[in-house]
């Protein structure tokens, strides 16, 4: 298994029974945010997305529009979610189907190793059945419906009522496993975070767990279960599984020994599934258990969780059309305690982007630019002696570099893009401050211009490589325009302050040019 050196993080594999809201977005760009600021600081990273196309739920879908279940899957795939990885601009290194060969093969092999080491029995299972969530229900999971359903008991999470199913499956021993992932939990406080989503899970597992049933015999839309083909794999178990065979496992040892243990991102929805029955899984196959699973919060439009059945969902490029993807994913790192759930308002993405992006960075940027090229012929100028406030200065570029890196640990995005905006509030001050613009009407002030716009410069290209993991695009442009030396996406992240210009500006488009309407919104 990995030593913890390298970097392996997860979305959850999303189901395809219908196109992707800016909830899904949200959980691919903050993955992506993390993915890429751990490659940029160096770690050997691993980017693993994907799509869960089996179940009962998919079938159903694949039905009523009639195709069959796979054509639908490769209909999903092809024109809504892999698509959505260019709208967002995600850098992921893998995307795993588990329609593929490589994940089918291996979860049947999986499945068997547990069926020898004698972790599964066959039994007869009566429950509450929710299609949706593709979960048997407690009675607690359940409430009471109102409207159409007004006299029938609904899922909770998607207010549609259960279904009351009868099968003779197979079982995996999950209650084997209660006391171990107590003691899992105890050990690593931080294997699930954030603190909310741990509360609840330790005190779900407290009450002790059941075994779970992990085949369904009344259709065949699965993996079928290896040694009795008139069942298939349990959907939640075939796709928990693609964390490792997209790894290697079963296939490639040696990449699986390199890569495992993960990080997942999921949201807290399903954060149960990832943080008990998974580790569980684990445990019983003898491999590693995860490095952390966190489960962050729901993005809310309207005081509701972010639904398509509710026609609460919002496709992303409502978003990206108007504001365009960096846009995008700086508001959602940076308008949402990553972790809490979040309210998306088209006036408060629409006021940040013209302060913070447009007004604060992008016309800082702009701003340096173009007084290198006003005053210098575009040459950037060597600093002289550096006053105090030149100093502070490049002191915030390093504290806001370890700052950003710490925060990018304990996975708080929000926090890290906090840092950084130091560096980018220090420099407008800065810059407000020193009134370049006066120090350029005197001689006598020439050196002292010289040393303003070097230190402005500098302060800018560290923002660059800081901010690059985030907004992308645009920082690829402004490194290009600063004379950045190297591949942005190759500088140091965690000495950003040491990255080199070539020595000359070039002009610089507006970075987040002025959005007059909100098209999305209508």
């Amino acid at each position: 298994m990995s030593d913890g050196s390298s970097f392996y993080i997860t979305t959850p594999i999303f189901y395809v029974n219908d196109v992707p809201h800016i909830g899904h977005a949200y959980t691919e760009v903050a993955s992506d945010v993390l993915a890429r600021w751990h490659r940029q600081a160096g770690d050997p990273t691993w980017f693993l997305t994907g799509t869960d196309e089996h179940g009962q739920k998919i079938l159903r879908t694949a039905t009523a529009n009639g195709v069959s279940p796979k054509e639908w899957a490769d209909r999903l795939v092809e024109t809504a979610w892999q698509p959505l990885l260019s709208t967002i601009d995600i850098s992921n290194d893998d995307f795993i189907r588990t329609t593929d060969e490589r994940h089918e093969a291996n979860v049947q092999l999986f499945l068997q190793r547990l069926f020898d080491a004698g972790y599964i029995y066959t039994g007869d299972y009566e429950g509450f059945y929710c299609v949706g969530c593709e979960e048997y229900k407690q009675p607690t999971d359940l409430v009471a419906g109102t409207g159409q359903y007004e006299g029938v008991q609904v899922c909770a999470i998607h207010s549609k009522p259960v279904e009351l199913l009868q099968e003779r499956n197979y079982f995996f021993r999950m209650s084997d496993f209660t006391q171990p992932l107590l003691d899992l939990y105890e050990s690593n406080p931080d294997f699930i975070q954030p603190e909310s989503v741990r509360n609840e899970i330790v005190a779900f597992v407290k009450r002790g767990l059941n075994d779970l049933s992990i085949s369904r015999q009344s259709f065949d839309w699965g993996i079928k279960v290896p040694w009795d083909d008139t069942h298939v794999v349990y959907v939640w178990f075939d796709a928990l599984l693609n964390y490792i065979t997209a790894a290697g496992y079963g296939s490639d040892d040696a990449r699986f020994e390199e890569l495992w243990p993960a990080t997942h991102i999921v949201g807290k929805d399903i954060a149960r599934f990832h943080a008990v029955i998974w580790p569980a899984m684990l445990m019983a196959a003898g491999l590693s258990v995860p490095k952390q699973v966190f489960g962050h919060g729901w993005l809310l439009v309207g005081g509701e969780k972010m639904s398509k059945s509710k026609l609460t969902g919002i496709a992303p490029n409502q978003i990206t059309d108007t504001f365009g993807s960096d846009a995008f994913r700086y508001y959602f790192m940076s308008a949402i305690t990553f972790g809490q759930d979040g309210s998306f308002s088209w006036e408060d993405l629409s006021a940040r982007y013209q302060s913070e992006l447009a007004n604060g960075f992008g016309n800082l940027a702009s701003r340096v630019v173009a007084m290198v090229s006003r005053y210098f012929d575009g040459e950037i100028p060597a600093a002289g002696a550096l006053e105090e406030a030149d100093e502070k200065i490049r002191s915030v570029e390093q504290t806001a570099t370890a700052d950003a890196d710490a925060a990018i640990e304990r996975l708080a995005i929000h926090d890290a893009l906090t840092s950084i905006w130091q560096l980018v509030d220090d420099l407008n001050g800065y810059i407000t401050a020193q009134e370049p613009w006066a120090l350029s009407k005197q001689p006598e002030t020439r050196e002292r211009l010289q040393t303003v716009l070097a230190t402005a410069v500098h302060g800018v290209g560290t923002l660059a490589v800081l901010l690059s993991p985030v907004i992308p695009e645009a920082t690829a442009k402004l490194w290009l325009a600063l004379g950045g030396v190297g591949d942005l996406g190759a500088v140091p992240l965690r000495r950003a302050w040491e990255w080199q210009s070539s020595g000359r500006v070039v002009p610089l488009e507006p970075l987040f040019p002025r959005v007059e309407t909100i098209e999305g919104a209508a």
